[in-house]
Protein backbone atom coordinates (compact mmCIF):
# COMPACT_ATOMS: atom_id res chain seq x y z
CA UNK A 1 0.00 0.00 0.00
CA UNK A 2 2.82 2.42 0.85
CA UNK A 3 4.46 1.90 -2.56
CA UNK A 4 1.11 2.52 -4.26
CA UNK A 5 0.66 5.70 -2.25
CA UNK A 6 4.15 6.82 -3.18
CA UNK A 7 3.48 6.35 -6.88
CA UNK A 8 0.15 8.16 -6.60
CA UNK A 9 1.74 11.04 -4.73
CA UNK A 10 4.41 11.39 -7.40
CA UNK A 11 1.78 11.53 -10.13
CA UNK A 12 -0.24 14.14 -8.24
CA UNK A 13 2.82 16.25 -7.49
CA UNK A 14 3.84 16.11 -11.16
CA UNK A 15 0.37 17.24 -12.22
CA UNK A 16 0.50 20.07 -9.68
CA UNK A 17 3.94 21.19 -10.82
CA UNK A 18 2.74 21.33 -14.42
CA UNK A 19 0.22 24.02 -13.54
CA UNK A 20 1.09 27.70 -13.64
CA UNK A 21 1.99 28.56 -10.07
CA UNK A 22 2.65 24.94 -9.20
CA UNK A 23 6.22 25.73 -8.16
CA UNK A 24 5.15 28.10 -5.38
CA UNK A 25 6.44 26.88 -2.02
CA UNK A 26 3.94 25.81 0.62
CA UNK A 27 4.84 28.79 2.79
CA UNK A 28 3.95 31.16 -0.03
CA UNK A 29 0.49 29.79 -0.78
CA UNK A 30 -2.64 31.41 0.67
CA UNK A 31 -4.63 29.44 3.23
CA UNK A 32 -8.43 29.49 3.10
CA UNK A 33 -8.57 28.48 6.73
CA UNK A 34 -6.22 31.27 7.76
CA UNK A 35 -8.14 33.81 5.68
CA UNK A 36 -11.38 32.76 7.41
CA UNK A 37 -9.65 33.17 10.78
CA UNK A 38 -8.35 36.62 9.84
CA UNK A 39 -11.83 37.69 8.74
CA UNK A 40 -13.26 36.57 12.08
CA UNK A 41 -10.57 38.55 13.89
CA UNK A 42 -11.31 41.62 11.78
CA UNK A 43 -15.04 41.31 12.51
CA UNK A 44 -14.16 41.24 16.19
CA UNK A 45 -11.94 44.30 15.78
CA UNK A 46 -14.72 46.19 13.98
CA UNK A 47 -17.10 45.48 16.88
CA UNK A 48 -14.66 45.06 19.79
CA UNK A 49 -17.23 44.88 22.60
CA UNK A 50 -19.72 42.72 20.74
CA UNK A 51 -17.91 40.21 18.56
CA UNK A 52 -15.09 38.83 20.57
CA UNK A 53 -12.29 40.99 22.02
CA UNK A 54 -11.95 39.54 25.49
CA UNK A 55 -10.80 42.69 27.30
CA UNK A 56 -12.01 46.27 27.15
CA UNK A 57 -9.76 49.24 26.59
CA UNK A 58 -7.68 50.76 23.83
CA UNK A 59 -4.65 48.57 24.48
CA UNK A 60 -6.58 45.31 24.20
CA UNK A 61 -8.34 46.35 21.01
CA UNK A 62 -5.08 47.66 19.52
CA UNK A 63 -3.31 44.38 20.26
CA UNK A 64 -6.14 42.39 18.73
CA UNK A 65 -6.24 44.58 15.63
CA UNK A 66 -2.45 44.47 15.23
CA UNK A 67 -2.51 40.67 15.23
CA UNK A 68 -5.43 40.54 12.78
CA UNK A 69 -3.72 42.94 10.37
CA UNK A 70 -0.48 40.97 10.58
CA UNK A 71 -2.39 37.87 9.53
CA UNK A 72 -4.06 39.80 6.72
CA UNK A 73 -0.74 41.20 5.52
CA UNK A 74 0.74 37.70 5.30
CA UNK A 75 -2.22 36.35 3.33
CA UNK A 76 -2.08 39.34 0.97
CA UNK A 77 1.61 38.60 0.41
CA UNK A 78 0.91 34.93 -0.29
CA UNK A 79 -1.90 35.74 -2.69
CA UNK A 80 0.32 38.11 -4.66
CA UNK A 81 3.09 35.47 -4.83
CA UNK A 82 0.71 32.84 -6.20
CA UNK A 83 -0.92 35.24 -8.65
CA UNK A 84 2.49 36.42 -9.91
CA UNK A 85 3.49 32.81 -10.55
CA UNK A 86 0.33 32.24 -12.60
CA UNK A 87 0.19 35.64 -14.32
CA UNK A 88 3.75 37.07 -14.48
CA UNK A 89 3.92 40.83 -14.76
CA UNK A 90 0.30 41.39 -13.72
CA UNK A 91 -1.15 42.70 -10.48
CA UNK A 92 0.48 43.71 -7.23
CA UNK A 93 3.96 42.60 -6.26
CA UNK A 94 4.48 40.84 -2.89
CA UNK A 95 6.47 43.79 -1.52
CA UNK A 96 3.31 45.93 -1.69
CA UNK A 97 1.55 43.91 1.02
CA UNK A 98 2.50 46.41 3.74
CA UNK A 99 1.18 49.38 1.77
CA UNK A 100 -2.08 47.64 0.92
CA UNK A 101 -2.62 46.50 4.51
CA UNK A 102 -2.09 50.06 5.75
CA UNK A 103 -4.56 51.41 3.19
CA UNK A 104 -7.08 48.75 4.22
CA UNK A 105 -6.73 49.45 7.94
CA UNK A 106 -7.20 53.19 7.41
CA UNK A 107 -10.69 52.49 6.01
CA UNK A 108 -11.91 50.30 8.89
CA UNK A 109 -13.73 53.16 10.69
CA UNK A 110 -15.58 53.97 7.44
CA UNK A 111 -16.50 50.29 7.04
CA UNK A 112 -17.83 50.25 10.61
CA UNK A 113 -20.00 53.27 9.78
CA UNK A 114 -21.39 51.57 6.67
CA UNK A 115 -22.21 48.41 8.61
CA UNK A 116 -24.00 50.41 11.29
CA UNK A 117 -26.15 51.78 8.48
CA UNK A 118 -26.83 48.24 7.26
CA UNK A 119 -27.87 47.22 10.77
CA UNK A 120 -30.17 50.24 11.05
CA UNK A 121 -31.73 49.35 7.67
CA UNK A 122 -32.38 45.81 8.89
CA UNK A 123 -34.08 47.10 12.03
CA UNK A 124 -36.21 49.53 10.02
CA UNK A 125 -37.10 46.99 7.36
CA UNK A 126 -37.86 43.86 9.36
CA UNK A 127 -40.87 43.85 11.71
CA UNK A 128 -39.43 40.74 13.38
CA UNK A 129 -36.26 42.55 14.46
CA UNK A 130 -36.24 43.20 18.18
CA UNK A 131 -32.84 44.74 18.81
CA UNK A 132 -29.59 45.86 17.27
CA UNK A 133 -27.71 43.03 18.97
CA UNK A 134 -30.09 40.44 17.51
CA UNK A 135 -29.36 41.78 14.04
CA UNK A 136 -25.58 41.96 14.46
CA UNK A 137 -25.28 38.48 15.94
CA UNK A 138 -28.05 36.66 14.11
CA UNK A 139 -28.83 38.10 10.68
CA UNK A 140 -27.04 36.40 7.77
CA UNK A 141 -27.49 39.46 5.57
CA UNK A 142 -25.53 41.61 7.99
CA UNK A 143 -22.80 38.98 8.40
CA UNK A 144 -22.53 38.78 4.60
CA UNK A 145 -22.26 42.56 4.34
CA UNK A 146 -19.54 42.82 6.99
CA UNK A 147 -17.42 40.42 4.99
CA UNK A 148 -18.42 41.96 1.66
CA UNK A 149 -17.47 45.47 2.68
CA UNK A 150 -14.02 44.23 3.71
CA UNK A 151 -13.66 42.05 0.60
CA UNK A 152 -14.79 44.90 -1.68
CA UNK A 153 -12.16 47.20 -0.18
CA UNK A 154 -9.47 44.60 -0.85
CA UNK A 155 -10.86 44.21 -4.38
CA UNK A 156 -10.61 47.96 -5.03
CA UNK A 157 -7.03 47.83 -3.70
CA UNK A 158 -6.39 45.24 -6.44
CA UNK A 159 -5.48 42.41 -4.10
CA UNK A 160 -5.66 39.17 -6.11
CA UNK A 161 -7.42 35.98 -4.97
CA UNK A 162 -8.07 36.99 -1.37
CA UNK A 163 -11.27 39.01 -1.93
CA UNK A 164 -12.88 36.10 -3.76
CA UNK A 165 -11.76 33.61 -1.11
CA UNK A 166 -13.26 35.90 1.54
CA UNK A 167 -16.55 36.29 -0.31
CA UNK A 168 -16.86 32.53 -0.81
CA UNK A 169 -16.29 31.99 2.92
CA UNK A 170 -19.20 34.36 3.57
CA UNK A 171 -21.24 32.54 0.92
CA UNK A 172 -20.66 29.22 2.68
CA UNK A 173 -21.60 30.70 6.04
CA UNK A 174 -24.71 32.62 4.97
CA UNK A 175 -26.01 31.26 1.66
CA UNK A 176 -25.56 34.75 0.17
CA UNK A 177 -23.25 35.02 -2.85
CA UNK A 178 -21.89 38.54 -3.38
CA UNK A 179 -18.95 39.00 -5.72
CA UNK A 180 -16.37 41.27 -4.05
CA UNK A 181 -16.45 43.55 -7.09
CA UNK A 182 -20.09 44.53 -6.53
CA UNK A 183 -20.51 48.17 -5.47
CA UNK A 184 -23.12 48.55 -2.71
CA UNK A 185 -24.28 51.80 -1.16
CA UNK A 186 -25.36 52.75 2.34
CA UNK A 187 -28.17 51.20 4.39
CA UNK A 188 -28.34 47.94 2.44
CA UNK A 189 -30.53 45.14 3.78
CA UNK A 190 -30.85 41.54 2.63
CA UNK A 191 -33.76 39.90 4.47
CA UNK A 192 -33.56 36.13 5.02
CA UNK A 193 -30.82 35.99 2.42
CA UNK A 194 -30.67 32.39 1.25
CA UNK A 195 -29.97 32.15 -2.47
CA UNK A 196 -29.23 35.83 -3.12
CA UNK A 197 -26.67 36.29 -5.92
CA UNK A 198 -25.06 39.64 -6.75
CA UNK A 199 -22.64 39.75 -9.68
CA UNK A 200 -19.25 41.38 -10.03
CA UNK A 201 -20.22 44.59 -11.84
CA UNK A 202 -23.54 45.22 -10.11
CA UNK A 203 -24.02 48.73 -8.71
CA UNK A 204 -26.50 49.15 -5.88
CA UNK A 205 -27.54 52.52 -4.50
CA UNK A 206 -28.50 53.54 -0.97
CA UNK A 207 -31.49 52.27 0.97
CA UNK A 208 -31.97 49.16 -1.18
CA UNK A 209 -33.68 46.05 0.20
CA UNK A 210 -33.47 42.54 -1.26
CA UNK A 211 -35.23 39.35 -0.21
CA UNK A 212 -34.21 35.71 -0.48
CA UNK A 213 -33.53 34.19 -3.87
CA UNK A 214 -32.92 37.47 -5.72
CA UNK A 215 -30.41 37.34 -8.58
CA UNK A 216 -28.66 40.41 -9.95
CA UNK A 217 -26.93 38.65 -12.80
CA UNK A 218 -25.54 38.86 -16.29
CA UNK A 219 -27.70 38.27 -19.34
CA UNK A 220 -24.91 37.24 -21.71
CA UNK A 221 -21.19 36.65 -21.78
CA UNK A 222 -19.43 38.42 -24.69
CA UNK A 223 -16.43 36.71 -26.25
CA UNK A 224 -13.31 38.20 -27.76
CA UNK A 225 -11.76 37.39 -31.12
CA UNK A 226 -9.88 34.50 -29.51
CA UNK A 227 -13.16 32.91 -28.45
CA UNK A 228 -12.56 33.47 -24.75
CA UNK A 229 -14.94 35.38 -22.49
CA UNK A 230 -14.18 39.10 -22.17
CA UNK A 231 -13.39 39.81 -18.53
CA UNK A 232 -14.44 42.81 -16.49
CA UNK A 233 -17.03 44.39 -18.80
CA UNK A 234 -20.09 45.93 -17.08
CA UNK A 235 -22.77 43.25 -17.40
CA UNK A 236 -24.83 43.35 -14.22
CA UNK A 237 -27.73 45.63 -13.18
CA UNK A 238 -27.65 49.11 -11.72
CA UNK A 239 -30.12 49.31 -8.83
CA UNK A 240 -30.85 52.91 -7.89
CA UNK A 241 -31.67 54.25 -4.41
CA UNK A 242 -34.59 52.99 -2.33
CA UNK A 243 -35.47 50.02 -4.54
CA UNK A 244 -37.13 46.92 -3.05
CA UNK A 245 -36.75 43.57 -4.84
CA UNK A 246 -38.85 40.70 -3.48
CA UNK A 247 -38.05 37.02 -3.25
CA UNK A 248 -37.13 35.03 -6.31
CA UNK A 249 -36.85 38.01 -8.66
CA UNK A 250 -34.21 37.82 -11.39
CA UNK A 251 -32.72 41.02 -12.82
CA UNK A 252 -30.29 40.43 -15.68
CA UNK A 253 -27.92 42.48 -17.79
CA UNK A 254 -26.61 46.05 -17.67
CA UNK A 255 -30.03 47.56 -17.10
CA UNK A 256 -31.23 50.15 -14.58
CA UNK A 257 -33.97 49.83 -12.01
CA UNK A 258 -35.08 53.39 -11.29
CA UNK A 259 -35.13 54.97 -7.88
CA UNK A 260 -37.94 53.96 -5.55
CA UNK A 261 -39.10 51.06 -7.71
CA UNK A 262 -40.57 47.83 -6.37
CA UNK A 263 -39.90 44.54 -8.16
CA UNK A 264 -42.33 41.82 -7.12
CA UNK A 265 -41.55 38.21 -6.32
CA UNK A 266 -40.40 35.91 -9.13
CA UNK A 267 -40.34 38.70 -11.71
CA UNK A 268 -37.91 38.16 -14.61
CA UNK A 269 -36.53 41.54 -15.69
CA UNK A 270 -34.16 42.18 -18.61
CA UNK A 271 -35.08 45.78 -19.55
CA UNK A 272 -34.57 49.03 -17.69
CA UNK A 273 -37.49 50.51 -15.78
CA UNK A 274 -37.93 54.16 -14.74
CA UNK A 275 -38.09 55.58 -11.24
CA UNK A 276 -41.14 54.63 -9.23
CA UNK A 277 -41.96 51.51 -11.24
CA UNK A 278 -44.12 48.80 -9.66
CA UNK A 279 -43.56 45.43 -11.35
CA UNK A 280 -45.29 42.16 -10.57
CA UNK A 281 -46.07 38.90 -12.30
CA UNK A 282 -48.96 38.79 -14.72
CA UNK A 283 -52.18 37.66 -13.08
CA UNK A 284 -53.16 34.04 -13.40
CA UNK A 285 -56.24 33.77 -15.66
CA UNK A 286 -59.06 31.70 -14.23
CA UNK A 287 -61.65 32.55 -16.90
CA UNK A 288 -62.19 30.29 -19.89
CA UNK A 289 -60.53 31.07 -23.19
CA UNK A 290 -62.53 32.97 -25.79
CA UNK A 291 -64.55 30.92 -28.24
CA UNK A 292 -62.21 31.95 -31.05
CA UNK A 293 -59.38 30.11 -29.35
CA UNK A 294 -57.33 33.19 -28.52
CA UNK A 295 -55.21 31.23 -26.10
CA UNK A 296 -53.36 29.40 -28.88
Amino acid sequence: MSSDATELSRALIAADAALAGGAVAAGDRPSRGEIARVLAELRAALFPRELGVAADGDAAVAAHLTAALAGLREQIRRCTVLFAAERPGEGLSPDQADRVTSAFSAELPAIRTLIEGDIAAAFAGDPAARSRSEILHGYPGVRAMIDHRMAHLLYTLEVPLLPRIASEAAHSATGIDIHPGATIGERFFIDHGTGVVIGETAIIGSGVRLYQGVTLGSKSFPKGEDGNLVKGQPRHPIIEDDVVIYSGATVLGRISVGRGSTIGGNVWLTKSVPAGSQLSQARVRTDELAAEGSGI
